[in-house]
């Protein structure tokens, strides 16, 4: 029904925003990895969205890639996993290493989220394993696979990642500042580029 919303973020929290467009404000419930890569109060946000309804409420989910969106779907369609338990695992892991995880049967991975426990992380990986690798966008696991520019981006992940910065937005920041930058920038110039698109 929204497939996505745009309009000035009013409230931030780790677990829910509120936008207003038009004279109304949408809360909106969001996992951790797109709070942090949300912009100041009072500016312009544009959130893909989920609409679920329920018997006794219809509820708003919101993601900053359109990935998460479809991801967050399709974890709804596993036996056991509700939008909370959905948002928790978007949240606390990329996406790309959540397929990764769920491709190579990784439970110890899947059990760090909460709310999954080892029976949960099995029904995961049964019910989704074959789902990932239609659902994948090669470029996602470009950091870990096949670009040769990998440890540079590594380095630079792990110093955002230290400077308190979400896993995800950090990741989100290398590669916009790789859009803009030859193959051959350096890891200081990287990380300091990057740190102006987080």
């Amino acid at each position: 029904m929204y497939a996505y919303i745009k309009g000035l973020l009013a409230t931030a929290s780790p677990s829910y925003v509120i936008i207003e467009a038009f004279g109304v404000g949408y809360k909106i419930f969001i996992p951790a990895s797109t709070f942090s890569s949300l912009p100041q109060i009072q500016n312009e946000c544009f959130l893909h969205t989920f609409f679920v309804v329920r018997e006794l409420s219809q509820t708003l989910y919101g993601f900053y890639t359109s990935q998460e969106r479809d991801f967050f779907e399709a974890l709804l369609n596993v036996t056991g996993i509700g939008p909370k338990i959905a948002l928790a695992l978007i949240g606390h892991m990329p996406i790309y290493e959540l397929q990764k995880a769920i491709s190579q049967g990784d439970i110890p991975l899947l059990c760090r989220v909460p709310g999954i426990g080892k029976k949960g992380a099995e029904r995961l990986i049964i019910e989704m394993r074959d789902k990932v690798h239609l659902m994948h966008d090669p470029q996602e696991f470009a950091i870990n696979l096949v670009d040769p520019r990998s440890q540079k981006m590594s380095d630079a992940m792990s110093a955002l990642i230290n400077l308190g910065y979400n896993q995800l937005a950090a990741q989100n920041a290398i590669k916009k500042t790789l859009k803009d930058h030859p193959d051959t920038i350096d890891l200081g110039l990287l990380i300091t580029s990057a740190l102006k698109h987080i």
